[in-house]
């Protein structure tokens, strides 16, 4: 595995060269979701998680999903 520091959920989402909306479409949330869950405004659940991993091609370890 490659050792990659972790970033914030916003720079893995701009990395995957996705907006919010494109992204919010293909994780299966609305983009306003989204938005709150980069701002660390709402909690995600662990299904979402796995979506948005696999939607930003990164292990989980890699991204901080709370501030």
């Amino acid at each position: 595995m490659v050792n990659l520091p972790k970033i914030t959920l916003k720079a893995a989402r701009v990395n995957a060269g996705l907006t919010q909306k494109e992204a919010a479409k293909r994780i299966g949330i609305s983009y306003q979701t989204l938005s709150e869950y980069e701002k660390d405004a709402s909690r995600i659940k662990l299904a979402t998680i796995e979506k948005i991993c696999s939607v930003y091609g990164l292990p989980s370890e890699y991204i901080f999903f709370t501030n």
